[in-house]
């Protein structure tokens, strides 16, 4: 079963994000934070991660650089979730290594169907 690991401080964006991705058919890890979700990609490289763009004590682009140093196989896809649009931080942490970006608060059907398409290029590599 394909794993998602959501990174959220936010309990409830966790809760909402996870009933979703296992409607989707992925086991759940749930992180309040950076050192968290670090700590579960050293036990089990993901294949989806859900990472928010502000986390507690360290920033997505600090996240992104230790989890390179973490992942030694294939690099997971990598939803970005954002509050609003900032350009300037959305070309930084697609550089860093994510896959495409959420705005908040999001639908169900659009997370839905990034997951979906995740799952689909997947099968297609």
């Amino acid at each position: 079963m394909q794993c998602c690991l959501i990174v959220d401080d936010s309990d409830i964006i966790r809760k909402v994000a996870g009933q979703f991705a296992e409607r989707a058919g992925y086991m759940i890890i749930e992180a309040g934070d950076g050192a968290q979700a670090l700590t579960a990609c050293r036990a089990r490289v993901p294949d989806v991660i859900l990472l928010d763009w502000q986390l507690p004590g360290m920033s997505p682009l600090e996240f992104l650089r230790e989890l390179r140093a973490v992942s030694t196989g294939a690099w997971p896809q990598i939803l970005y979730m954002m509050t609003e649009l900032d350009i300037a931080d959305l070309t930084a942490v697609h550089s860093a290594g994510i896959t495409d970006f959420i705005l908040k608060p999001f639908y169900r059907e659009t997370l839905m169907a990034k997951l979906a398409e995740f799952a689909r290029a997947r099968h297609i590599a």
